[in-house]
């Protein structure tokens, strides 16, 4: 039997989305400009409030004594039920599991892969073999069944070939010469008689990372991307000239590459501020005009006075790569915490992880890697959750359920509990 529609809604959850956009927009830019006033002055407007904004402690005890000790109860039984959940999903993470979190009342997660993934592989300045390797491998390894590639055409040639060797390599079911723009939006859309894509992947200019962007919510996206970034940490211990070199090494990206050195040695930021210029003046035209300009204008050295000021500038700079060349090197590893992948010592660099050591090269920029860490398998893999229950254990839960959603002034909730107490023979 074929699916047949006896209701069809005349509206989708994304019919207000333009007009809302725009509101939000124009409030956003007002409060980056009015900040803390701006947020009294809209909350006055729209919710007609005129006290504190911070609620004090004093504030807090008031409503512990205030608040009825059934209420207080019936948050704590969701507290704990939810808790609960939480450490079993901490404890499992990356796994299937179920736990009975109450008499009666089983809870778990069973992990999906997506079905269709589209990867997006550079291909302008530079024939970018391995962000074929990170994205299309990563998804194939996860389960993803159909993987899309798309790889900008040069005239009369199509992707460039080492790309498209490579995505076949690593498991691509199509391979589409498109780029830029048209790229994104085909995966997105299904174009080219393929599925439309559950999750966009991989590095691109600006015009694509603003393209993901926008449709981020339509399709899911890895992270937003900016220009790549490399940071280094470096003492007294460190060589120079490798310092110096590795700072050039991303600046060929493009113009607008950051590289960042923290250092506690005036000795090696003199002798680091003198080599790059030389460095990037023997390279070849199109990789030296891209380190020109990206040091020019996004390269900074930065004194410190000691290791926890490294870590601390460091950590708030968050850089997509950063390499550590110091004495203390378990420190820094242990210390540090925002960042998209860390290179620990002058034996490795960043130029390995972007091409064959093994860790993603795909990470977070623009500070992201203070909330999310790079592409990995689980960014292609669905966390779903999903409980059962006993006709018994709904005497409590649903009774709790009942009472909490008519706290919250939601009746129709609440009658969802009311009507399984009646039918199983309890009463609320």
């Amino acid at each position: 039997m074929a699916i047949k529609y006896l209701k069809k809604s005349p509206k989708t959850s994304s019919t207000d989305d333009k007009k809302t956009a725009g509101i939000v927009e124009g409030l956003l830019k007002d409060i980056e400009k009015s900040k803390e006033q701006g947020c009294i002055d809209l909350t006055k407007k729209f919710d007609k409030y005129t006290g504190d904004i911070v609620v004090s402690q004093e504030r807090i005890d008031e409503i512990k004594k205030s608040l009825d000790q059934k209420t207080k109860d019936d948050i704590h039984f969701s507290f704990e039920r939810v808790r609960k959940f939480a450490e079993a999903q901490l404890k499992n993470y990356g796994q299937d599991f179920e736990v009975e979190l109450s008499k009666g009342l089983f809870a778990g997660q069973k992990l999906v892969p997506v079905n269709t993934a589209g990867c997006y592989i550079p291909g302008g300045r530079y024939a970018h073999i391995a962000s074929a390797v990170m994205s299309v491998t990563t998804a194939k390894v996860a389960g993803v069944k159909n993987i899309i590639a798309c790889s900008p055409p040069k005239e009369g040639v199509g992707a460039h070939p080492t790309i498209v060797y490579t995505a076949n390599l690593c498991g691509a079911d199509v391979i589409l010469n498109l780029g830029g723009v048209p790229a994104i939006a085909a995966m997105t859309n299904g174009l080219f008689k393929n599925s439309p894509a559950d999750i966009i992947v991989g590095p691109g200019n600006q015009f694509v990372a603003e393209a993901k962007r926008i449709l981020f919510g339509k399709v899911g996206i890895d992270l937003f991307a900016g220009p790549t970034e490399i940071g280094i940490i470096a003492d007294e211990t460190a060589d120079a000239e490798i310092v110096a070199v590795d700072l050039v090494g991303q600046a060929e990206h493009g113009y607008n590459s950051p590289c960042w050195l923290y250092t506690t040695s005036q000795k090696l930021a003199d002798t680091v501020l003198k080599r790059v210029p030389q460095l990037i003046a023997e390279l070849p035209d199109v990789p030296r005009t891209n380190a020109e300009a990206a040091w020019k204008d996004y390269g900074e050295v930065i004194l410190c006075d000691n290791d926890e000021e490294m870590a601390s500038i460091s950590d708030e700079y968050a850089p997509e790569h950063l390499e550590v060349h110091t004495k203390n090197l378990d420190w820094f590893h242990k210390r540090l915490i925002n960042y998209g992948s860390l290179f620990i010592g002058e034996e490795t660099t960043v130029a390995y992880g972007d091409k064959c050591s093994g860790t993603n090269h795909i990470l977070p920029t623009k500070g992201a890697g203070r909330y999310t860490g790079g592409l990995f398998v689980g960014k292609f893999i669905k966390t779903l959750s999903f409980q059962r229950m006993t006709k018994e254990s709904t005497k409590l839960v649903g009774a709790a359920a009942a009472r909490i959603s008519r706290y919250e002034g939601m009746e129709a909730h609440a009658r969802t509990g009311d009507v399984r107490l009646r039918k199983y023979g309890f009463s609320n």
